[in-house]
């Protein structure tokens, strides 16, 4: 099972690689009448003449200086004005003055790389993509990354980087792809962050705290991902607000409380959802029978209890349902014979009658005693109307009109 989903969102993760530089390809081409938008190394013009190579040149000298530990040497070639002939580095033509040559593209992936990134990385105004993935650069981000107006894809994952979250790419324009999963970044997550025309948001495996943001709910990413952080609260019934956009949604991890919000089941794109591994209580709410598109389905370690019902099991395109290490009674029609469908699943530890490696009857009556009804079931520490750490009742959303968690060392690097 976990082969197989890894499979799949690594194959999905270099498709939406590829499509953010298509994109930009596109929008760039448009913008400024070009032919199109693409990476190569020029030497037309000597780095000496040119202002924005020389500016990257002292940009990326001073950041030579504060790397500690390059047990590969990967940047030893970083000698010299030249900076397109640096290694990791990438230029190409100015989208406001094809004729001279600006670096465009960072991408120290996996170099294994000790430092910190110096304020003068704001002098590269030009730069596209930076891909610092799987390194041990530490610190905190510097505030005059805000030069870069072009970027669009940052990914910090996988590195040492501590503070709050890094509020200088909130006010980064264009950026489409934001990955700042695995380092020890902390404190609340910014309401800004799920307001941004964003394609892509990985918060995961850093220290994040407080509720879960009712926010997130106004996304406009099709992937979202803040699993193994410290958020509580419950899933905001403002996530239909996501529906038109929404298709990968993990909060595994998150000590995600209260009853599963039957606005889930508006995620009209969903193919992923997975809240593993969090305090949540009540049934699966019926309606996530209606998210056709769904492929994966994690439910497992919760508190909840009731019925698994026969429409979540026909949907015509899930391939693994877990929903072990509940409460769950009863298995609805095909429920009890998924693999008569070829869907992996997991059923183990609930209350199951007939089924193996079940929960004792002790167990089972001690929970399925107090039934929770989730008309009148409180969020606590809900981050939505009021104050932190009040109760906040579940309340309609507003709903239109009618996925990895995959760790930074097998993401994809940038060519």
């Amino acid at each position: 099972m976990a082969s197989s989903l890894l499979y799949s969102i690594t194959i999905r993760s270099l498709l939406l690689l590829l499509l953010h530089l298509s994109s930009l390809s596109i929008y760039l081409a448009a913008k400024h009448n070009q032919h199109g938008y693409h990476r190569h190394r020029s030497h037309s013009h000597s780095p000496t003449s040119n202002q924005r190579l020389h500016q990257a040149y002292i940009g990326l000298q001073a950041w030579r200086r504060v790397i500690y530990s390059d047990p590969n040497n990967f940047t030893t070639n970083w000698v010299g004005p030249d900076v397109c002939s640096y290694k990791g580095i990438y230029c190409t033509a100015s989208i406001d003055d094809p004729k001279i040559s600006v670096v465009a593209g960072i991408d120290l992936n996996f170099a294994d790389i000790a430092g910190f990134l110096p304020i003068e990385l704001g002098l590269l105004t030009d730069l596209a993509l930076v891909h610092l993935n799987s390194n041990r650069f530490c610190g905190i981000i510097p505030q005059t990354l805000t030069n870069l107006s072009l970027l669009y894809e940052l990914d910090l994952s996988n590195n040492r980087f501590v503070g709050p979250f890094p509020s200088v790419v909130l006010s980064l324009p264009m950026l489409n792809y934001l990955d700042l999963r695995y380092n020890e970044f902390e404190g609340p997550l910014p309401p800004q962050l799920f307001q941004k025309n964003i394609d892509a948001i990985f918060v995961n495996n850093n220290r994040f705290t407080s509720a879960v943001p009712a926010f997130l709910g106004g996304t406009s990413a099709s992937v979202v991902v803040i699993a193994n952080n410290n958020l509580e609260g419950c899933l905001p019934p403002s996530i239909a607000n996501s529906a038109d956009s929404l298709e990968e949604l993990l909060l595994i991890n998150t000590s995600l409380t209260g009853c599963l919000p039957p606005e889930v089941g508006y995620l009209y794109k969903l193919k992923v959802l997975d809240v593993s591994y969090n305090k949540i209580v009540g049934p699966i709410p019926y309606s996530l029978s209606g998210l056709a598109h769904l492929e994966q389905l994690n439910l497992a370690h919760n508190l909840m209890t009731g019925i698994v019902p026969q429409g979540v099991c026909i949907l015509p395109n899930l391939a693994n349902f877990t929903f072990s290490y509940n409460f769950f009674c009863e298995e609805e029609g095909i429920c009890m014979n998924l693999t008569s469908k070829r869907i992996k699943y997991d059923d183990r530890r609930n209350c199951l009658p007939e089924k193996p490696f079940q929960r004792s009857q002790k167990e089972c009556n001690d929970t399925l005693e107090h039934p929770v009804d989730c008309f009148e079931q409180c969020c606590e520490g809900s981050a939505g109307g009021g104050a932190f750490g009040r109760a906040t009742p579940f309340a309609p959303a507003l709903v239109p009109v009618a996925t990895p968690l995959l760790p930074p060392s097998l993401a994809p690097s940038f060519p």
